[in-house]
């Protein structure tokens, strides 16, 4: 990464130019926002005069793309011999991602420190090493629940992303983080001009005032994760858990969320033939606690509510000296009974007074 030394290649794009770069990018696998009715979500670009980056917020961050719902990891199949076992890797093949929030690209950053350290999964990793991520700078907040600021981010970081793309109107002003960022530029270099000293200017304007649009805020989040050690057994959770319907939507739209189930699917059972698939499960639902034994360590709604606050704003804190949340404020958003994260931590905060 060039972030630090300042060594980064800028360009400008107009935005009429954008499916001509699209185009020459046809080795690539190209995922971009595509609006369903009035949803945004990320789709496989067959078009390119049809991509549009006018998107407030997709409802599934691009998670998905690296971290799929659904993946087979292996499959059986018994014969004469016994059984027979094949592992399915995914194909590495070259992606790029167009129009990534920051606070989306930073919570890839924050999963690639769950799937790496001392054990690589090499299903997540041969996706997330042949993919890019073009971002889009926030002007404005996508959604008026954004709080990224208040979490480390920022509505132009950088963090996560090989090109960060800013409107100027009727052109984009991009920088190049990274050698990735730099191939696709490259591959149509004709596309691109370079910019002006106004230029960057003008996108560093749109910057500061795109951070002054951000309303929401969880004040003295950096008290947080010790306000949370001696609130296990607080009656907070009872009392903020009490509307909760189990529907498990902060957790399955939150970009930093990883949890998951492996099971097999069995096929036929004469002769013995199945797979074993990776699944996203949610910390949210009874059975995902649920013991052999019968016992559940976290039985009820307030359990629930608790490991959610305390994973991403203590544990991951411990172990990874990050939040696991990025303020994209899709948890608030899109819950059907309005739990709000920030008002929770708001309490967190105010606990003990």
């Amino acid at each position: 990464r060039r972030i630090l030394s300042g060594e980064m290649m800028e360009k400008i794009l107009e935005k009429k130019s954008l499916p001509q770069w699209l185009r020459k990018l046809s080795s690539y696998e190209i995922y971009a926002p595509t609006k369903e009715g009035d949803l945004w979500n990320f789709r496989l670009v067959v078009n390119p005069e049809s991509v549009d980056l006018s998107h407030f917020q997709t409802v599934v961050s691009p998670k998905k793309i690296i971290f799929p719902q659904r993946e087979v990891l292996l499959e059986f199949n018994s014969n004469e011999d016994g059984v027979e076992v094949r592992e399915i890797l995914p194909e590495e093949k070259p992606t790029v991602i167009f129009g990534v929030r920051p606070c989306d690209a930073k919570a890839i950053i924050l999963t690639d420190k769950v799937f790496g350290g001392d054990f690589e999964d090499p299903y997540y990793w041969r996706r997330r090493k042949s993919t890019a991520l073009v971002g889009l700078a926030c002007t404005p907040p996508p959604s008026e629940n954004c709080f990224c600021l208040s979490v480390d981010g920022s509505p132009h970081s950088k963090e996560g992303l090989d090109i960060l793309l800013t409107d100027l109107g009727d052109r984009y002003f991009l920088e190049s983080l990274t050698e990735k960022g730099d191939e696709l530029i490259k591959a149509a270099k004709e596309t691109f001009q370079e910019p002006q000293a106004s230029d960057k200017k003008e996108a560093e304007k749109i910057w500061a005032e795109s951070a002054k649009k951000i309303k929401r805020q969880v004040k003295d989040v950096k008290r947080i994760p010790a306000k949370l050690k001696g609130m296990f057994e607080s009656a907070l959770w009872d009392e903020e858990s009490l509307s909760c319907i189990r529907c498990g939507i902060c957790t399955y739209l939150c970009p930093t969320c990883h949890c998951f189930d492996i099971n097999d699917e069995i096929v036929s059972s004469s002769p013995l033939k199945g797979e074993r698939v990776r699944t996203w499960d949610n910390c949210q639902f009874p059975d995902f606690t649920m013991h052999s034994s019968g016992h559940n360590p976290r039985p009820d709604r307030a359990t629930r509510l608790r490991q959610r606050i305390f994973h991403k704003f203590q544990y991951f804190v411990e172990r990874f000296q990050n939040y696991q949340c990025t303020g994209c404020g899709r948890c608030v958003s899109k819950c059907p009974v309005r739990i709000d994260i920030i008002e929770v931590l708001d309490k967190v905060r105010e606990y003990g007074k």
